[in-house]
């Protein structure tokens, strides 16, 4: 299992968030060229190597071309960036996930509707470029989890749109809520909003227990340089799974129950959100139950730290009153990628190895259905060509 840990010991922003990702590993370049398809102008990154403190790591920054002519926009407008872009479904879903917790931390601050929340500062480009980033980086990794020790908050007082506040900010304290954090290693603003709403967004689950080997360290710098404490996120990367051969093993868990008295509409909504919590696998079988009852069984595959979640979903949102837990050992062939030029452009191809070899290819749907919407071609002919250049 590869594992992102956010040690956030000093605090976390938006920029300290990108500048970790790409100390760590992620191609810059990449992450550019995949921020140009937001389709909106008027903003580039700045990326240099920096120093807090004696700690060497990555700064990265978003500018803000011609900050004069900045607009403010509502929710609508940067779902409609997001949605209108040819960024992957993941990186849209996650990046959407991460602003609608902002929102709705400024609708409850405000006692107003999520609609009427004004992005004064988070609908401003370099933070659309932080968040979206930052979804783009963790698809980039390709982690199974992300952890994450309690967020450092800071002290003393922060000014924005609502006045001179206390820290946390207004919209941080409810980002936060139900989230470990700590108080007072320094006299300012340590975690803004949208490091705050990455964090809670995106982590499986805040320990402060590292009981995992360290594969790479890596380090985000910070704007601030006048503390005795640098202003930095550390983030560590961990590969945990065993391996024998080409094949991962590793330990999950199946919960299923039989369900006969629920509307079957509501099956694809509960699978969705399965999904969208984590969940590896979840599917549906048709089963026959006592007095020839016909009834659905719902299963899902999930890594064991997930299950709480899951249970909450399926609870909520079906009928059942009960359901079964085991745990069940994964076998995984290792998974690679690779990028191939066709006569179309360039299109990401997952394949799977088995006793060195490769046993499958498969091109990255998303890419071809881009690429076949660009030039009025069946999805199929972009596949031929792709495995054919391969």
């Amino acid at each position: 299992m590869r594992i992102l840990y956010y040690d956030c010991f000093a605090g976390i922003s938006g920029d300290m968030n990108l500048g970790a990702m790409i100390d760590l590993g992620v191609d810059a370049a990449y992450l550019e060229s995949e921020l140009q398809k937001l389709n909106i102008e008027g903003f580039h990154l700045e990326i240099n190597k920096d120093l807090r403190r004696g700690i060497s790591g990555t700064k990265a920054e978003v500018i803000v071309e011609n900050p004069d002519n900045e607009k403010h926009r509502h929710l609508r407008h940067v779902e409609e960036i997001i949605n209108n872009s040819t960024l992957s479904e993941t990186v849209k879903a996650n990046s959407l996930k991460i602003f609608k917790l902002i929102a709705f931390a400024e609708a409850k601050v405000h006692s107003i509707a999520v609609e009427r929340v004004h992005f004064h500062e988070v609908g401003a480009l370099d933070s659309i470029a932080d968040i979206v980033g930052a979804a783009i980086c963790l698809d980039f990794l390709k982690v199974d989890k992300v952890l994450s020790s309690p967020i450092q908050l800071g002290g003393g007082t922060v000014k924005c749109a609502h006045g001179i506040m206390p820290v946390p900010a207004p919209a941080t304290a409810l980002i936060v809520e139900n989230v470990p954090v700590k108080l007072g290693l320094v006299q300012h603003e340590a975690t803004t909003p949208t490091g705050a709403a990455i964090l809670v967004a995106t982590v499986d689950e805040f320990t402060e227990q590292i009981n995992f080997p360290i594969t790479k360290t890596a380090y985000g710098i910070g704007h601030r340089d006048v503390s005795e404490v640098p202003n930095v996120l550390r983030v560590f990367l961990s590969e945990t799974a065993t391996s024998v051969g080409d094949v991962k093993e590793e330990v999950a868990t199946v919960l299923e129950c039989n369900i006969d008295d629920m509307n079957p509409e509501r099956y694809d909504f509960i699978l969705e959100q399965l999904f969208n919590a984590g969940a590896s696998d979840a599917w549906l079988v048709p089963i026959i139950m006592k007095k020839s009852r016909p009834a659905i069984q719902l299963n899902v595959l999930c890594a064991p730290e997930k299950v709480q979640k899951m249970k909450h979903i399926i609870f909520t949102h079906s009928t059942t009153i009960g359901l079964r837990e085991y745990s069940v050992k994964k076998s995984i062939l290792t998974r690679t990628e690779k990028t191939v030029a066709t006569k179309f452009g360039a299109v990401r191809v997952k394949q799977s190895v088995f006793e060195g070899k490769v046993v499958r290819s498969k091109p990255e749907f998303d890419d071809c259905r881009t690429i076949a919407l660009q030039e009025k071609i069946s999805i199929e002919e972009i596949e031929r060509e792709v495995l054919k250049a391969l």
